[in-house]
């Protein structure tokens, strides 16, 4: 018994989190209330940016609560941390390959890293490779032979463009997307696509001048796209007329560059302040000759009223005077229109976009002050984003200022947007009762057991105080251990069940190195009318899962561990130790149903030597879980064979069979 508690506590030392953050993950991990894992991973990533593993968990655990793409964030930082770690690379590619969002570039991150794997003799990621590459290699000669034969359209050049840059063909890529481009200029969401592949080929200057172009093309979201990848800071002279290269017509440029080039004049004098007032002019000049802007029309017009030239400034400004606008008119009559620099350089909007792009890069990198910075600007910019009201709320929790963050889980909680407002939802459950000093949990294990021909239940109700900086905390206990059968002919009651409700109170740690320590003392209440006894029982659990749960929807091998350590005074001061293990897959989910199949291997001993407590058993089992259910909700069964390893006094076979049925259902409040 010395052996195993001493295997008990040295498993706990190797496989715990390296810090009372960490632990904290663990221990909701192992009550499956990954609300409170989440958070607790998250500072343990802002603590030590630096560790895979930590990532790796998080990543799984993002999984098992259906966010993919949280969970790829995490493994690419993983794989970016430790390049040798296959295992991460693999589940990076599969969610990129399975990605929604920009889902040509997801797919072709995918390809890379499968040839970078299976060129290390991977055949998992042979297979994948070839799945992806294969259809790719004959697309793209279909669509050749298409172009060959006359068939030169938009989506014929726009699909074979978008096959190439998945297989890496970037020249090719760009070619086509650059066709695709002249034949339907409109498109404006093509020139992020051309950029992005001139970029990935080494052409940065032609890549951003596409960028820039489709920045000011008037999409709003191709515009947001564009402004992912271009540099964060604001464009140069020789840019914009790079960008005006690739699209000529495009308005939005030719102004921002007109109001750029008079901001510059007002900074030098004579020939350079003309040449600059010169080349605003000829800007001006091509949006009024293309469009009915009677803003442009008016400031042209001053500007040849500048240098005295009445013959071209006269129609000018007597088209605006006498235009329908009359805030616009009387400005004309009574003063020279110029731009504010801050309204044309840097409107709000392209302010609000830089420093949330900034804030959400800063918040990925780790950068927690920087990211609370950018955030806290596109917040006071825009106060009705709850998107920024969100990551406001985790930037704050990760940096240990939990009562800010609640407040900022609160407001995102209003979103009409559902994803953000479930998010949200989920973070302020989860944070509120953290910074309570009192916190309730309850959690119920019915089932059925051949074995014992028997329907048990167990159950517990918790409520703890918490203080700030103890390392223990106080909690009274509702505790219930019974069967509808009452009692089995030839078992001792702690076999099967104590038939009461205990009222106690306890002691219990915080996760050290994963594991937590409890003790209590009570009064046991049979309610079958036997006498009160007393009772004091303690211990120490441990767990922890490596792969994916039940909960995601990702599939793959998984090992589970828990282990326990209980002593109780009232049957003999007896102590028991039960290590029950899990190793299986986790299948593909079904529609709403998410399914485990695994082996069981279990060892229970304990002190006194009793035979109902000294056994070992193994099997088949399997567990459900449905969407839309609570996360913590999740039935099993399991078909175990098993066998006595102490014998004496025991009135049955050395051997049993038990088909076991259940559910496990928790929460904290």
């Amino acid at each position: 018994m010395k052996s195993l508690i001493l295997g008990v506590v040295f498993a706990a030392w190797c496989f715990g989190a390296a810090d009372d953050t960490l632990a904290k993950a663990y221990e909701a991990l192992k009550v499956k209330d990954y609300d409170r894992a989440i958070p607790a991973f998250l500072q343990a990533v802002a603590a030590s940016p630096a560790r895979a593993d930590i990532r790796k968990d998080l990543a799984y655990t993002y999984l098992k609560v259906g966010e993919p793409e949280a969970a790829r964030g995490q493994f690419s930082e993983a794989m970016r941390l430790d390049p040798a770690d296959t295992h991460v690379a693999l589940e990076y590619a599969f969610l990129c390959y399975e990605s929604r969002g920009d889902a040509m570039v997801w797919k072709a991150t995918a390809r890379r890293i499968f040839d970078r794997l299976r060129k290390q003799d991977n055949a998992e990621a042979e297979r994948a490779f070839q799945n992806i590459d294969r259809p790719l290699a004959e697309g793209i000669e279909r669509w050749t032979q298409a172009l060959e034969l006359g068939t030169d359209s938009f989506s014929a050049n726009y699909e074979l463009a978008q096959l190439a840059e998945q297989r890496d063909q970037l020249s090719l890529a760009a070619e086509h997307y650059l066709r695709a481009w002249k034949l339907m200029p409109s498109v404006k969401g093509t020139l992020v696509d051309l950029g992005r592949v001139l970029l990935q080929a080494g052409r940065e200057e032609d890549g951003r001048a596409a960028l820039l172009a489709a920045s000011r093309g008037g999409e709003t979201r191709t515009a947001e796209r564009a402004r992912e990848v271009l540099p964060q800071r604001y464009p140069y002279v020789y840019e914009f007329r790079r960008a005006l290269t690739v699209d000529p017509s495009n308005v939005n440029l030719h102004r921002e560059l007109a109001y750029l080039l008079l901001k510059m004049s007002e900074s030098t004098e004579g020939e350079a302040r003309r040449a600059r007032q010169l080349e605003a002019e000829e800007e001006f000049r091509v949006i009024v000759a293309a469009t009915h802007d009677l803003i442009s029309c008016a400031q042209l017009g001053f500007l040849y009223l500048d240098r005295m030239d009445m013959e071209h400034a006269a129609p000018m400004l007597k088209k605006v005077v006498g235009c329908d606008d009359k805030d616009l008119a009387d400005k004309v009559r009574t003063a020279h229109l110029q731009p504010r620099a801050e309204e044309n350089i840097q409107p709000a909007e392209e302010t609000f976009l830089d420093a949330r792009v900034m804030g959400e890069r800063s918040y990925a990198a780790g950068y927690l002050k920087d990211a609370l910075k950018y955030l806290t600007i596109a917040h006071e910019i825009d106060p009705g984003d709850y998107a920024v009201m969100l990551k406001l709320g985790y930037t704050e929790n990760m940096l240990h200022d939990d009562a800010s963050a609640v407040v900022w889980f609160g407001l995102a909680r209003q979103s009409p947007d559902v994803s953000i407002a479930e998010q949200a939802r989920r973070a302020f459950a989860n944070l509120r009762p953290t910074l309570s000093k009192v916190r309730t949990t309850v959690w119920l294990y019915p089932f059925y057991s051949t074995r014992w021909s028997d329907n048990f239940a167990y159950g517990q109700i918790k409520t703890e105080l918490r203080l700030k900086g103890i390392p223990v905390h106080p909690y009274a206990s509702i505790r219930f251990i019974g069967d509808t059968r009452e009692m089995t002919p030839g078992a001792a009651p702690q076999d099967l069940s104590e038939s009461s409700f205990i009222f106690a109170g306890g002691l219990a740690s915080d996760p050290w190195h994963g594991a937590t320590f409890w003790g209590e003392a009570g009064t046991a209440v049979s309610y079958l009318g036997a006498p009160q006894q007393k009772d004091f029982r303690g211990g120490v659990a441990w767990a922890r899962l490596w792969g994916p749960s039940v909960l995601s929807d990702a599939s793959g091998g998984f090992v589970e561990s828990n282990i326990d350590g209980v002593f109780v005074s009232r049957f003999g001061n007896d102590s028991l130790a039960v290590l029950q293990n899990k190793a299986g897959f986790n299948l593909p989910r079904v529609g709403p149903l998410h399914t485990q199949v695994f082996v069981n291997a279990d060892i229970t001993q304990d002190t006194l030597r009793e035979y109902w407590a000294n056994y070992v058993d193994a099997g088949p089992g399997v567990r459900l879980h449905l969407n839309g259910t609570p996360q913590s909700l999740v039935f099993s069964v399991s078909a175990l064979r098993g066998v006595y390893t102490h014998n004496e006094d025991n009135p049955r076979h050395p051997n049993f069979f038990d088909l076991r049925a259940g559910f496990w259902y928790a929460f904290t409040h």
